[in-house]
């Protein structure tokens, strides 16, 4: 007797709706900072099945007992991430944009973010703009404000303006596109850091520890322009450095694309001391 002949029309329906629950909820965990988790876990499942298979039975009952006890600490690892999913799912908005950007575009952002982060040193307007990279941060927009707007010079310069509303949160950007201003990003908890630094330094650094993305920095006391990636700060940074670093950001994200001379920014600043 087949399969096929058994099957009824329940039984496709019931397979239907699981594959959709399974296709969204992945979909939105590849949209947040849960998605490290979610493979981290994934490899530990393997080795358990590996061991049982290879019959590892002190290994297997070890990984046995952490996922008993792991599943509840996973509820309470993704509990930002579980509440925001079921808030999506009850406003109907259970998805995601994803990050596409093509060398052109690239090189008009880099343009534009060099122009507004040597706009911000000059005038010692503190700036914090994170650009995002594989890592999704929507979880991290939606502790701001929505904008989903074209990134232009004006436009980034006007939110990082002393005076307006959003100048005190980090920006970030996905694609040629500022995705929200305002936002609140995790602080760092390394207590190796100099104590001089102040909460826009320590939040940059904090968002490049719990995912791969990008973080200029301009020091609103000094102009001072830094930068900090994989949880590393870099001080003292002239437009070059930025221009480098953008350009191997954007370069890594499409390997097929091999980046050509541009025409460079002939001003520079080269750091003094910080706060």
């Amino acid at each position: 007797m087949s399969i096929i002949s058994v099957l009824e029309f329940s039984d496709v329906i019931d397979v239907l709706i699981v594959a959709v629950i399974a296709y969204y909820v992945i979909r939105y965990v590849r949209s947040t900072r849960a998605a490290q988790l979610v493979y981290g876990l994934a490899i530990v499942l393997g080795v358990y099945l590996l061991s049982d298979v290879a019959n590892l039975y002190t290994l297997n009952w070890l990984l046995k007992n952490l996922l008993s006890v792991g599943l509840i600490a996973l509820v309470v690892v993704f509990q930002p991430e579980l509440r925001r999913a079921l808030e999506f799912l009850g406003r109907g908005r259970f998805t995601t944009r994803g990050f596409s950007l093509e060398k052109e575009k690239y090189n008009a952002n880099i343009d534009i973010l060099l122009r507004a982060i040597d706009y911000f040193a000059a005038r010692k307007e503190g700036a914090l703009i994170v650009v995002e990279h594989e890592t999704a941060l929507q979880d991290v927009a939606d502790t701001g404000t929505m904008l989903d707007a074209q990134l232009t010079e004006p436009l980034i310069e006007n939110i990082f303006y002393k005076g307006s509303p959003l100048h005190d949160g980090a920006v970030i950007l996905r694609g040629n596109r500022i995705l929200a201003a305002g936002c609140v990003l995790p602080l760092t908890e390394n207590p190796n850091l100099s104590k001089d630094l102040g909460t826009r330094h320590r939040a940059g650094i904090g968002m490049t520890e719990v995912s791969d993305a990008l973080v200029l920095i301009v020091s609103e006391e000094t102009g001072i322009i830094s930068m900090a990636k994989d949880g590393n700060l870099s001080r003292f940074l002239d437009l070059k450095a930025v221009e480098k670093a953008l350009l191997n950001l954007y370069i890594s994200k499409k390997p097929d694309i091999t980046a050509v001379p541009r025409a460079g920014f002939s001003i520079f600043r080269k750091g003094g001391s910080d706060e």
